[in-house]
């Protein structure tokens, strides 16, 4: 589904607004870094609105979240900068794999969480050295976040997919 360029707009500013509440609800009880839900409206932009759409969302709701809300923190560790670009290739590719590609919604996701991961554990490896954090071996970035992440990848999967689903046929139907 092609959305107008002002939807698109509406929709991303929709989108980044929930990238910075839903975090404070899921922080509010501890679980943010188990759920990763700053992920799931990113995603659902890239799918829904297109590449451009999730890659502007993926890029300024880290950001704009930790200057609201201190997270994800930008110093001593930069989480909040790297989560910029690995936030804006989940809503790139999620629009990419769905919209170019044309591929289904699941496929699509799953594309968008590996492709995401791999250039967070990418830019974790080339920038973290350079800033003093010698210990971290090569590969925490990305299997540090697999692990603690299980738990979001399966929420993303589960919600992400209907919620898309649901938007679409809402969209549909308006018009």
């Amino acid at each position: 589904m092609k959305l107008n360029p002002v939807r698109q707009v509406v929709f991303a500013g929709v989108f980044i607004g929930m990238g910075v509440l839903l975090p404070m609800a899921f922080h509010a009880f501890g679980l943010g870094r188990t759920f990763l839900p700053m992920h799931i409206p990113v995603l659902v932009a890239g799918l829904l609105c297109g590449p451009v759409c999730g890659l502007m969302t993926g890029l300024v709701t880290p950001l704009l979240s930790s200057v609201l809300t201190g997270m994800p923190p930008m110093a001593p560790m930069p989480t909040a900068q790297m989560m910029v670009f690995e936030l804006g290739a989940y809503g790139l590719l999620a629009g990419v794999l769905s919209q170019t590609a044309r591929l289904e919604i699941i496929p699509s996701l799953i594309g968008a969480m590996i492709g995401g991961r791999l250039v967070y554990g990418a830019l974790g490896a080339l920038v973290l050295p350079l800033l003093g954090f010698n210990q971290i071996p090569l590969l925490y970035p990305v299997t540090a976040g697999l692990v603690t992440g299980i738990p979001g990848v399966l929420l993303q999967l589960v919600v992400v997919p209907p919620a898309v689903r649901l938007l679409q046929n809402a969209l549909k139907n308006r018009n």
